[in-house]
């Protein structure tokens, strides 16, 4: 999971080099639909109709939340380098536990607070450090952050929907609704497709297969065998993880400062996770 995840970041920049935006976001869900689409019909063949409303929530979460954090994440990752934009991603816990705290569904204690303010520390630090290679930008890191808020969003509204659908199901029905309002979109620009090499599209159909698909049912069945802060070390690995991948295989060269600002976003998420 931790290898999928963090690797989504180098084919999406292999994506973003040679094929336009809607396509890329377009496709991912298209082909994530397609894989999620067995679970939604297989899953229950006979859905109660007190159930309906809930999915029906859930099309709406899922789109709302998954095609708007997908459509800020390939556009920031177009703008800026996997090493910042994967330390962006990194605060997902920390938006949801700000998120939580402002519904009343957990408390804020000092400590955590202090994670919080460690680790903001450190996007601080992260924008100052500057003089390396990839393409880091203070605007690309805003829409991946842009990103993240939504994502955080997107957990938190659909929590509840997916304590009665189920987790899996709940973001294959989000998925395969997200593929039906893509599919004209992707018709729309499939014009400016021609000429993209094999390595582009390999990208896309990486993205929605092996993060968006596989990425997610291990992470859902790890959740079932393992405890919650066990998975959750792959939340402060991967910014590293995606880093090393970046360096050898985009040429990328983070600023001097990168180290000393992953200490602090990270140090400063497990500071507030460790006291959850």
């Amino acid at each position: 999971m931790l290898l999928l995840w963090s690797s989504n970041f180098i084919f999406a920049k292999y994506a973003v080099r040679e094929l336009p935006i809607p396509i890329v976001v377009g496709l991912r869900y298209v082909f994530t639909g397609i894989c999620m689409l067995p679970i939604v019909a297989l899953g229950r063949r006979n859905p109660r109709w007190s159930e309906h409303p809930v999915t029906w929530q859930a099309v709406a979460v899922g789109v709302l939340g998954l095609v708007g954090n997908q459509v800020l994440f390939i556009i920031g990752i177009s703008m800026t380098s996997v090493a910042h934009a994967s330390m962006m991603t990194a605060l997902s816990p920390v938006l949801v536990m700000l998120g939580s705290a402002l519904w009343g569904l957990e408390r804020i204690t000092w400590v955590r607070v202090l994670g919080v303010v460690i680790a903001a520390s450190g996007v601080v630090v992260l924008q100052f450090s500057r003089g390396g290679t990839g393409g880091a930008h203070w605007s690309g890191d805003l829409v991946m952050l842009a990103s993240v808020v939504v994502f955080a969003a997107f957990n938190l509204l659909g929590k509840p929907i997916a304590e009665r659908l189920g987790s899996i199901r709940m973001n294959a029905i989000s998925y395969t609704a997200s593929a039906a309002l893509a599919v004209p979109l992707v018709v729309w620009h499939w014009n400016r497709t021609a000429g993209a090499s094999s390595v582009a599209w390999i990208g896309v159909v990486y993205m929605a297969v092996g993060s968006s698909v596989l990425g997610y049912l291990i992470y859902a069945h790890a959740l079932r065998y393992l405890p919650a802060s066990r998975v959750a070390v792959v939340l402060y690995l991967q910014p590293l993880v995606a880093s090393l991948l970046a360096i050898l295989l985009l040429g990328e060269r983070p600023g001097v400062g990168f180290v000393p600002a992953a200490a602090l976003v990270l140090g400063g998420v497990w500071t507030a996770e460790r006291h959850a």
